[in-house]
């Protein structure tokens, strides 16, 4: 886990010394990817790690899939282990345009998902673990909202709200 945030944080400054020409932060036929770390899923807290990837299909609006994992060990010192596996489809509308924003490093976006999420968890007892298979999975709707920083034309940061792998996901965009 460190090593992931340590290596995250080097890029960015790397990128954030290095010149370069700038592009449109958000146009049709862009390929969109985010990876990153997830915090807060049904708040039990526990860390999360996962991405999404987005295609351009219009100036204001990218359609892809997400994917995800998150868990936590002891939760309350109970002993009990969960772990939550997403995957789904999600679009986004990204709003520079519509706000009249002209800078070029940052993409502000809002979006819908439909998603499928496995959950599985254990309570240690006498015996053993006892699982409990109740909230197994399931088709969920999901939605987000966050905004981008791009150092380079194809290479920044992201910060998002919402129902991916966590409910504040932070990482790093390429755009391709």
């Amino acid at each position: 886990m460190k090593k992931l945030i340590s290596s995250l944080f080097v890029v960015a400054l790397i990128s954030f010394y290095t010149e370069g020409v700038m592009a449109q932060s958000y146009q049709q036929g862009d390929k969109l990817l985010n990876v990153g770390v997830g915090l807060g899923t049904y708040g039990a807290g526990g860390i999360g790690f996962g991405g999404s990837f987005e295609y351009g299909i219009h100036e204001a609006i990218s359609v892809g899939v997400l994917g995800g994992y998150s868990g936590r060990s002891n939760y309350l010192g109970s002993g009990a282990r969960w772990s939550v596996f997403t995957i789904g489809a999600r679009g986004s509308y990204h709003f520079n345009e519509l706000l009249n924003l002209d800078n070029d490093q940052i993409d502000l976006y809002a979006g819908l998902g439909l998603g499928y999420r496995n959950i599985s968890w254990s309570i240690d007892g006498l015996g053993g673990s006892i699982y409990n298979n109740a909230y197994n999975g399931g088709i969920h709707f999901l939605g987000h909202i966050g905004g981008k920083y791009y150092f380079q034309p194809n290479l920044g940061i992201f910060a998002e709200l919402g129902s991916g792998f966590g409910v504040l996901q932070a990482g790093i965009s390429f755009k391709f």
